[in-house]
């Protein structure tokens, strides 16, 4: 396994143990170059009931890998690997809390927001470092949610005595793509409630536009940031306060501004609202946040019913995780074969293709999920990792995306695996057009499986009459070699708990991954580094001529700025 565990379940020094040094790896080693010579339309003409054999229904979602090119055998290879890593035991490890976050030495519970909902049951309480886990995400949402509810309602108002009609949420990475994904996701149970809108990028533009014929005396602001010290959040914060300053007075700041953090001391000097401050604590990371008091803003947007519903939707999804056997477990499948594709199959990135455009933030949420998280070169022990890890996430809404980079996908050199996501039902009430989204994404699907033979095509230019020489010289255009390996997920609908089943899905699949890869899912030291540089080079930017001993790029950049701003 690729930590120890102590009796009591804490992790001591880890194990670099990882998918190579497992036997079953050896066996998916010796069965890729076998996968690569077989095609698609090949495995679905060996097995007739390939889709029953490679799909599961499970949680409310169809999981259809039928097109993925693998065989049940070799995932029954799959299944010997997480028994040889000992995965059963990793995950229940997270789940009660273990430090299982080595390099922070940390617990990783993001699960536990979502444990005390309506559908969690009964079980015995989660005790964590003596404290009761449960009791306390219990009593922070309770306050989270109740004022959420007052924002909806207008009990919570102005310093101008009205009710809010606009709440912008200033935050960045987890501060900022879940909820503002999920805001948009489930804009149709926004109901009666204020406008939610975001703000991150630290350039200005972000918010300076959200402001343009902005009331100020309906405006609520919401800072997301556990330190209060996070440049691009603290940055438009203070841009935000010395607008609304302008506007309506110093007295009026704290009617206007709440926060989700643990630094008083910054709130009290900012001047946010006393009864308007929320906690997250060191066991959750930004990027998992989402289920935590950082889910504020979608709260104010959906109301209470449907947060809690969509924080049931990630439990039922955690349940199906810890229990099912493996070749039903559908984050466990995912994970592998992801794993199968970058590492045996060699596809270095993976486009998720919403056929809602209600996702059309969903592909960005998970690049930080997947890459932030997976996105290592050294084990849990510090030693390099020995094969390739979290692959690049990148997608757009499906019929987008099909009039833009589909070409690449379909013909070009570059290769990527493709997750479909399509909802049956219409998010939008507006049932014939999705009907039509359906129809373009199983076309994809079956185009990418498929593709079109030399043969199809010679056949279908001869019924155009062409002339033999015009035939010759179009037919290499017109062949699509096929095999690009997808997975669709349906669900009946994209509503509240759909959306929570589905990011769930995605945060295992890393854990499963990062036990194969024998890496730290949870730390993400490589985006300190830019930061720390930031901070030295921004007073080099505000004055050029003082810069020295540094780069000569950095030397040309800087000379640049300095010319242009005279």
């Amino acid at each position: 396994m690729a930590t120890k565990l102590t009796s009591n379940g804490q992790v001591t020094a880890p194990n670099p143990i990882s998918g190579p040094d497992c036997p079953a790896w050896a066996q998916l080693s010796a069965a890729a170059p076998v996968a690569l010579a077989r095609t698609t339309r090949e495995l679905f003409a060996g097995d007739p009931e390939r889709f029953a054999h490679c799909s599961v229904q499970a949680v409310g979602l169809l999981f259809d890998y039928s097109r993925q090119r693998v065989t049940p055998k070799l995932l029954e290879v799959f299944a010997q690997l997480a028994d040889q890593l000992r995965l059963r035991e990793r995950i229940a490890a997270m789940f009660r809390g273990d430090a299982i976050n080595v390099t922070e030495d940390r617990s990783v519970l993001h699960t536990a927001l979502r444990r005390t909902g309506q559908s969690a049951g009964s079980g015995a309480p989660l005790i964590v470092g003596g404290q009761d886990i449960d009791a306390l995400v219990r009593a922070e949402r309770e306050r989270m949610l109740a004022f959420a509810e007052a924002v909806r309602s207008g009990v919570v108002y102005s310093s101008s005595d009205q009710p809010f009609s606009l709440v912008i949420n200033i935050g960045i990475g987890g501060s900022d793509l879940g909820p503002a994904m999920a805001v948009e996701a489930l804009r149709q149970y926004a109901g009666a409630g204020p406008r939610v809108a975001f703000v991150s990028n630290v350039d200005g533009c972000q918010l300076a536009d959200l402001l343009v014929g902005a009331d100020p005396a309906r405006t609520l602001f919401i800072i997301c940031s556990k330190t209060f010290t996070t440049l691009e959040t603290r940055t438009n914060a203070l841009a935000a306060r010395a607008w609304l300053q302008s506007k309506l007075g110093e007295a009026a700041v704290p009617a206007h501004f709440a926060a989700v953090s643990v630094n008083a001391k910054a709130m009290d000097e900012f001047g946010v609202h006393p009864d308007y401050r929320f906690a997250i604590w060191d066991w959750v990371g930004g990027r998992y946040s989402i289920w935590s008091s950082i889910g504020v803003s979608l709260a104010i947007a959906i109301g209470r019913a449907n947060f809690v519903s969509f924080l049931d939707g990630a439990a039922a999804m955690d349940r199906h995780f810890q229990d099912a056997p493996w070749l039903q477990n559908l984050p466990v499948l995912a994970a592998m074969l992801g794993v199968w594709n970058v590492n045996f199959l060699e596809l270095p990135t993976l486009a998720v293709l919403p056929y809602d455009h209600r996702l059309s933030r969903f592909s960005a949420y998970l690049q930080q999920l997947e890459m932030e998280s997976n996105g290592k070169s050294v084990r849990l022990d510090g030693s390099p990792v020995p094969m390739a890890t979290c692959p690049v996430i990148w997608g757009e809404p499906g019929n987008n995306a099909q009039h833009s980079f589909f070409q690449l996908l379909h013909q070009g050199s570059a290769r990527a695996a493709l997750d479909f996501l399509l909802p049956v039902r219409s998010s939008c009430d507006s049932q014939p057009q999705q009907d039509l989204a359906i129809a373009n994404c199983l076309a994809q699907a079956e185009a990418f499986a498929f593709g079109q033979s030399a043969e199809v095509v010679a056949a279908d230019l001869r019924r155009q009459g062409l002339a033999p020489a015009r035939m010759a010289e179009l037919l290499p255009h017109k062949v699509h070699q096929g095999n690009r390996p997808s997975t669709l997920i349906m669900f009946p609908r994209l509503d509240p708990a759909t959306l929570g089943k589905l990011i769930a899905l995605y945060e295992h699949k890393v854990l499963v991954q990062s036990v194969v890869w024998g890496i730290n899912a949870f730390d993400q030291w490589g985006v300190e580094l830019g930061k720390k540089l930031c901070d030295t080079i921004v007073p080099l930017v505000q004055q050029p001529a003082t810069a020295s001993g540094i780069s000569s790029s950095l030397r040309g950049a800087l000379d640049f700025v300095a010319r242009e701003r005279r």
